[in-house]
C-alpha cells in the first residue's frame, strides 16, 4: 500500500511534468505582492516553482521566506524550492531541493530530505547533463547558463549547444523523460531562440524581477512556452 509520502511525491511529480516555468528569486520589497502577481490568479498562468535564492540569509530568515512563498502558491499547485541547504529544506517542508556541482551531492543529500522531496541539479556541459540524467536522486536537470548573466558570476556561458545535446538525450514530454529547464539569460527576446534548440522549459530572474509588471511578463512567457 502506498504510504503518504509516495501519494506526495507523485504528485510532485506530476507537478514538475507540467511546468514550464521557474522563477528564481532573492527576497525584495513588497515580496508577496509580487509572488501573487507572478503566480498569478488560477486559470491566467504564470511561474510553476519558485525558488528562493538568495546565498548569505540566516536559517530564520531563509525558513520565513519560504514560508512566505508556501503561502503564496498555496492552493495554485506552485512548487517551492530551497536552494543548496538540504537541512533547511528537510525543516521546511519544501517541494524541491535545487542543487549546483559544488553543493551536497544528490545521492546525500536524499538522506537529509527523505524520498518525498524532489531533487534538481544544476549542469554546465554535457558530462555533467548526462550524469545528472542518470542520476536516480535526481528528479529535474538545469542546464546553462546559455547566455551570459550577472546571476551566475564567473560562469562562462554555455550557449545553445547544450539544450540542443539535452532535447536529444531527453525529448520534452515523451514518456519516461527525465524534465530539464534552460537557464542563463532567459528573457522575452531570447526565448525563441531557445525554443527553437526544442528546449520546453525555462529558469527566469531578471526577467521577472526587473519587469515593470511582473505579472504580464510571467503570464506572457508562460504562454509562449505553452504555445510552443
Amino acid at each position: 500500500m502506498p504510504s503518504p509520502g509516495d501519494d506526495a511525491r507523485a504528485e510532485r511529480l506530476r507537478r514538475l511534468a507540467d511546468a514550464r516555468l521557474y522563477l528564481c528569486t532573492p527576497r525584495r520589497a513588497e515580496f508577496s505582492l509580487f509572488l501573487d502577481a507572478v503566480i498569478g490568479p488560477p486559470g491566467r498562468g504564470g511561474v510553476d516553482l519558485v525558488q528562493l535564492r538568495e546565498k548569505s540569509l540566516e536559517w530564520s530568515d531563509e525558513v520565513a521566506a519560504l514560508r512566505r512563498i508556501q503561502a503564496a502558491g498555496a492552493g495554485q499547485g506552485t512548487l517551492v524550492s530551497a536552494n543548496d541547504r538540504a537541512d533547511l529544506a528537510a525543516f521546511a517542508g519544501v517541494d524541491i531541493l535545487h542543487v549546483g556541482q559544488d553543493d551536497v551531492p544528490p545521492e546525500f543529500a536524499r538522506r537529509i530530505v527523505g524520498p518525498d522531496v524532489l531533487i534538481g541539479q544544476s549542469t554546465h556541459s554535457p558530462q555533467e547533463f548526462v550524469r545528472a540524467l542518470d542520476d536516480p536522486n535526481v528528479d529535474y536537470v538545469c542546464v546553462g547558463p546559455v547566455h551570459a548573466t550577472p546571476t551566475k558570476e564567473g560562469r562562462p556561458p554555455v550557449g545553445l549547444g547544450l539544450p540542443l545535446l539535452a532535447a536529444r538525450h531527453a525529448p520534452p514530454f515523451e514518456a519516461g523523460a527525465k524534465p530539464w529547464f534552460v537557464t542563463g539569460g532567459v528573457a522575452p527576446d531570447t526565448l525563441d531562440d531557445i525554443l527553437a534548440t526544442g528546449a520546453r522549459r525555462v529558469v527566469v530572474v531578471r526577467a521577472l524581477t526587473d519587469a515593470p509588471d511582473p505579472g504580464a511578463m510571467a503570464a506572457d512567457l508562460a504562454r509562449r512556452l505553452r504555445a510552443s
